[in-house]
């Protein structure tokens, strides 16, 4: 194939990713999201609350980032967050993902989208670290914009939302506080999420 052929080719195969449902429900609880919504939701807020990440950033390369980052569900799937089981096999399961996936591109964009997927799981950097906040927080917003409905199915508690966004502040202490104010304490005040501290 030419360039431009591999290109369209990886372009179409990504439409998938529109296939790929997740545990969150839309702000008004019609449905649930699927993984290209939230991939663009990530996206939106990256333009607009860049200002908030800890460290200064480079917002294209953050937006390339989550715009990215869960391409791989297309054959991985998606892992429910506080699925324990199916995180035990989630790394293996994306690797093998990527693997194809990239693949699919001229061989220097498969190494630039590998590289940058690879920057956002190991949340070193300052934009890998304000992407990953991003993908944390986005799901509380959510959760609390539909009235908990995604955490009282699972019976989610607390003490597993707080360690999931155990980073989270690493990447944005504002967005951090804010989420933990405005969604999840209120969340846990109505009911919504399990109250397990101690």
């Amino acid at each position: 194939m030419s360039r431009l052929e591999q290109q369209m080719h990886f372009i179409e195969e990504m439409d998938q990713l529109k296939k790929i449902g997740r545990q969150t429900y839309l702000s008004d609880s019609s449905r649930k999201e699927n993984d290209a919504e939230h991939s663009w939701h990530l996206a939106l807020m990256c333009m607009l609350l860049q200002e908030h990440a800890n460290e200064p950033i480079d917002p294209y390369r953050t937006m390339c980032m989550v715009l990215i980052h869960d391409l791989i569900e297309i054959d991985a799937g998606d892992t429910y967050a506080y699925d324990d089981a199916g995180n035990q096999t989630k790394r293996e399961r994306e690797v093998k993902a990527a693997n194809r996936i990239f693949n699919l591109l001229p061989k220097d964009q498969a190494v630039y989208m590998r590289e940058l997927w690879e920057e956002f799981e190991r949340a070193e950097t300052n934009e890998a670290k304000f992407a990953l906040a991003l993908d944390k927080i986005q799901p509380t917003m959510l959760n609390h914009a539909s009235n908990g409905k995604a955490w009282e199915e699972h019976e989610i508690k607390i003490s597993q939302v707080i360690k999931r966004n155990s980073s989270t502040k690493e990447g944005s202490e504002d967005l951090w506080d804010y989420a933990l104010e405005h969604f999840i304490e209120p969340s846990v005040k109505a009911g919504k999420l399990i109250e397990d501290r101690q």
